[in-house]
């Protein structure tokens, strides 16, 4: 579970995961935009063992 923590002063907003998310901090009023690098950002998958596109396609 990630931390999600104000860019300003740091108090912590929210736990979990989001791919697209915007939260205002009760403490200091900055606007927080968090999005994720990918989907499946800390996913089941090893690093580098994504399928491409013309693998997925050939059982079709």
């Amino acid at each position: 579970m990630q931390e999600i923590r104000c860019g300003k002063c740091n108090r912590l907003l929210a736990k979990g995961e989001a791919l697209n998310l915007a939260i205002k901090c009760p403490r200091c009023g900055a606007i927080n935009h968090v999005r994720a690098t990918s989907r499946n950002s800390e996913g089941s998958r090893a690093p580098g063992k994504e399928p491409s596109h013309d693998q997925n396609r050939q059982g079709l």
